[in-house]
């Protein structure tokens, strides 16, 4: 494993992610997290062969660093560090200038700052785990890797609005998109799976996690995709609303609503949560809804509605569909969910297959419709994976 290593980073507002990475297999060596930032019990806690331990933060100071600098001295203790050929780093908004991954230099990091208003809950803080790990890893290549520029090849037709040309010119307001890299991940893994060759692969991928995303692939390429100018858009999720009409938001705002209390409103109090006024975790929904629970059943009856829908629109985009792929962490482990969704495409020609769907779980990949139907299959999301080898592969050229 030796020369293969990459150091991911997943930097967050109040946490940051870290994984160490073989570029060539896949294979995490090493896992944690660090969290609370900002708060009294910050911590860092991590995962190497098997054994789980934690680390208490400085309850004042700069978390991000100290995190970082806890990072350094474990790879150090575990004899890694010399190992590590690169970093990586997870980007969520690249706006239309990144459309590929890129070595972080200063002009990077100052370009990447300035889209900061495209996501401020994401990009400031990716900037500062950046400056965090270029100050205790200053030797050492780093790159980012964007969450939007697997969806820089849509057309205009896909990511623009109907709106007046110079909102489009003047602010670059258009769908982005997002969780690029595990559709870009899943999309390649399932033309192995279907032994098509990447650009003649045509997927409809399903990312269903907390934040959930589809995206129509045409020959290997994004050509549309659920999430817009902000990761709102789109589905119904954890905690935000999805696609609304956006008069609402002028509704609320005559009521003496403020923009932070909608705001809150439809990205921290809608969705699994807001409907159900339980949890905004499916397990939970599904559990609740099968002890009869009637706000829990509304919950999933909307997501489910929802995702067949647009999975049934996305066909639109496409000039033939090889196969639907589920993933992220609703999608390759909730076997109702996925039921579901196939029960409403039933119009198209998809029939289950129970024991398919059973055993495609808990990392587990496989087809989950019958033979001689339309194919739907799960593939695990791996998005470390693709930060890893993106890194590697701009070293090695």
């Amino acid at each position: 494993m030796r020369h293969s290593l990459v150091l991911v980073i997943n930097s967050g507002s109040s946490s940051l992610k870290f994984a160490l990475i073989d570029a060539v297999s896949g294979d995490a060596r090493l896992t944690g997290l660090g969290e609370c930032f900002g708060l009294s019990d910050a911590s860092v806690s991590w995962k190497y062969d098997g054994e789980k331990s934690s680390f208490a933060l400085e309850a004042t100071g700069n978390h991000h660093q100290q995190a970082i600098d806890r990072l350094v001295l474990l790879l150090d203790e575990l004899g890694l560090k010399q190992d590590i050929i690169a970093i990586g780093h997870r980007v969520v908004h690249g706006g239309e200038r990144f459309s590929e991954t890129v070595k972080i230099d200063d002009q990077v990091l100052a370009e990447i700052e300035a889209l900061s208003e495209l996501a401020p809950l994401h990009n400031p803080a990716h900037v500062i785990g950046i400056r965090a790990a270029i100050s205790a890893f200053p030797y050492l290549p780093q790159y980012a890797v964007f969450d939007t520029a697997f969806h820089q090849s849509m057309p205009a037709k896909a990511y623009r609005y109907a709106l007046p040309e110079k909102l489009y010119q003047d602010f670059g307001i258009r769908r982005y998109g997002f969780h690029g890299t595990s559709h870009f991940f899943v999309s390649l893994e399932a033309a192995k799976l279907l032994g098509k060759p990447a650009e003649k692969t045509n997927v409809i991928t399903v990312h269903l996690g907390n934040g959930a995303s589809i995206c129509a692939v045409r020959n290997g390429q994004s050509v549309d995709t659920s999430m817009g100018f902000t990761p709102t858009a789109g589905l119904m999720m954890g905690t935000r609303c999805g696609d609304l009409d956006p008069g609402i938001v002028d509704f609320l705002i005559n009521k003496g609503w403020s923009q932070a209390e909608v705001q809150q409103a439809l990205n921290k109090e809608a969705g699994f949560l807001g409907v159900s006024g339980l949890t905004s975790d499916c397990r939970g929904i599904v559990e609740a809804m099968e002890a009869g629970h009637a706000g829990a059943k509304l919950a999933f009856e909307i997501f489910t509605y929802r995702v067949a829908k647009y999975i049934a629109s996305y066909m639109v985009a496409l000039d033939e569909l090889d196969a639907i792929v589920f993933t992220g962490g609703i999608g390759e482990n909730s076997l109702p969910v996925r039921s579901e969704v196939l029960k409403y495409l039933k119009i198209f020609g998809y029939r289950e297959d129970a024991t398919g769907n059973a055993n495609a779980r808990f990392g587990e990949k496989g087809v989950i419709t019958k033979p001689n139907t339309p194919m739907a299959m799960v593939i695990p999301t791996n998005e470390e994976w693709v930060i890893a080898r993106e890194s590697m592969a701009l070293l090695h050229a």
